[in-house]
């Protein structure tokens, strides 16, 4: 997880939308604070109001901080990670007692690779690396060397242990990779963070991975708006209308790697092990975070049927799928996202 090389760099306008009067008392009492910090191999922003800038200051402060306790943990960059820490063990039929973050994660991670059917895979990690020396050296992975990390996938072989909160890498060369789930669970906690520190309306991104809690004072939800009406096209923003919710945007906009001809998405197939070769766009909206980072890169593998079939079966979620296909980019939307406050916004 947690890495620049395969981290999704979306370009985000984040803007805010006064659709009412203000609300006396309220409007006038809070101010609005912006924070900007570096973690996760990305830009994590931080929007919220405020009393004052005391209060702003210490509540993002602290957020940030939460933000860089859980990249220690959860990063596969950090040689002594916690989660590295776990990886060293595969095969050794150690039972390994983890935090409670580290559990949390890897828990909702079997349920939703078993939701899934494995379309989202935390043990993928063995095909990341090889995409990374791939994107380094040009090439791409060869038969035996997928063949030989394929043998150190699946989820299958995470093993957990409720009673005494232990783990287990039941086979030699396991590398767990957080990328598909990491920032949707960090921006929740942030946004927790916020909230213990009195700030009740904020938005926070990390990466692509948004995360907002009551609207802005005056208005009826955070607008947030995304490149979204085709997979290589910008010109055009679809905005969302967005109140204690989640949102992530999966796509081969911006990193991708072409080989031999085709372009490969920097999403996996865990099925394969290779880059997804179809040029999409996956938007998601969901509860929290953590749903809207994995859904949408379980929507991605899966495709537009099965994909949204998901997430229509998925509690709050809502998705659009967006596919260039030659000179056309058919587009299908889920139940709950046909329903959504969305508007199109021309850019040029």
């Amino acid at each position: 997880m947690l890495k620049p090389s395969f981290s999704l760099k979306l370009s985000l306008k984040l803007f805010f939308c006064f659709l009412c009067l203000p609300i006396l008392g309220q409007s006038q009492s809070l101010t609005r604070f912006e924070y900007n910090q570096q973690h996760m191999g990305t830009l994590f922003r931080i929007a919220l109001y405020a009393s004052d800038s005391t209060q702003a200051g210490q509540a993002a402060r602290a957020a940030f901080n939460r933000v860089a306790e859980l990249n220690h943990i959860l990063s596969d960059y950090e040689p002594n990670s916690e989660l590295n820490q776990l990886c060293r063990t595969a095969g050794t039929g150690q039972w390994v007692p983890v935090s409670k973050e580290l559990w949390f994660v890897l828990k909702k991670s079997v349920a939703v690779s078993e939701r899934t059917k494995g379309a989202f895979d935390v043990t993928v990690g063995p095909y990341v690396q090889l995409w990374r020396r791939a994107r380094r050296q040009g090439e791409l992975p060869t038969p035996d060397a997928l063949a030989q990390a394929r043998k150190a996938v699946g989820y299958q072989h995470l093993k957990l242990n409720n009673k005494n909160k232990t783990v287990q890498l039941a086979v030699p060369n396991m590398q767990l990779d957080m990328g598909a789930i990491g920032k949707g669970y960090a921006v929740d906690e942030a946004l927790k963070i916020l909230r213990k520190h009195g700030i009740k309306s904020a938005l926070i991104d990390g990466g692509g991975n948004i995360v907002v809690s009551r609207p802005p004072p005056g208005t009826k939800g955070w607008a947030v708006s995304l490149g979204i009406t085709a997979p290589t096209d910008n010109t055009r923003q679809l905005k969302l209308l967005l109140k204690h919710q989640g949102v992530a945007t999966s796509g081969d906009l911006y990193q991708y790697l072409i080989l031999d001809g085709v372009r490969y998405s920097h999403i996996l197939n865990p099925f394969t092990g290779l880059g997804l070769t179809d040029q999409s766009r996956v938007t998601i909206v969901a509860r929290n975070g953590l749903t809207a980072d994995w859904l949408s890169t379980a929507v991605s593998v899966l495709g537009p049927t099965d994909g949204l079939a998901l997430a229509d079966k998925t509690p709050g979620a809502a998705a659009s799928f967006i596919r260039q296909e030659k000179d056309q980019t058919p587009q299908w939307l889920s139940r709950r996202f046909k329903k959504l406050n969305t508007s199109l916004l021309g850019t040029e």
